[in-house]
């Protein structure tokens, strides 16, 4: 009897084990590849990291195709990003954890200079990250599936 409620309880400490590691991973924090959404192809790298206020921020560090070569400048944005290099570039900011998803932010499209809501929901353990950018409501808008790059 000992060695089964034994064995159940190394059951039940590996699956939280494993539960608690899933969560980890889950996190759009990270370095991602993202993925174009019409082609298929790679298009940056992306890294997300929280920042003090608990907020997410993504910064493109690396541009692998553009209609512009490997360094493009963001000709249509405005402001301060008016014509500045894309690699660097803040392109996604003041996203926060709500539930299993997270919004509340934008996201900066430096191929046209607008600026979208964004909802961004991990999918396969934290391994993809479905990032949506949309006007409005989620409905209206399109959505990118980046994959995690290993550390």
């Amino acid at each position: 009897m000992r060695n089964v409620v034994r064995s159940a309880l190394v059951v039940l400490a590996l699956l939280l084990a494993t539960a608690y590691a899933a969560t980890e991973t889950a996190t759009p924090v990270g370095t991602w590849t993202q993925v174009d959404d019409a082609t298929g192809k790679p298009k940056s790298i992306i890294e997300i990291t929280e920042q003090a206020d608990g907020t997410l921020q993504g910064v493109v560090k690396q541009v692998l195709f553009s209609d512009q070569g490997t360094h493009p400048i963001c000709k249509q944005c405005e402001g301060e990003r008016h014509n500045q290099p894309v690699v660097g570039m803040t392109i996604l900011w003041g996203v926060k954890k709500d539930g299993e998803v997270w919004d509340g932010g934008h996201i900066l499209d430096p191929n046209n200079g607008k600026i979208y809501k964004v909802k961004l929901t991990p999918k396969d353990n934290g391994g993809k990250l479905d990032v949506r950018g949309y006007i409005g409501m989620p409905l209206l808008g399109r959505t990118q599936t980046w994959i995690r790059k290993p550390d």
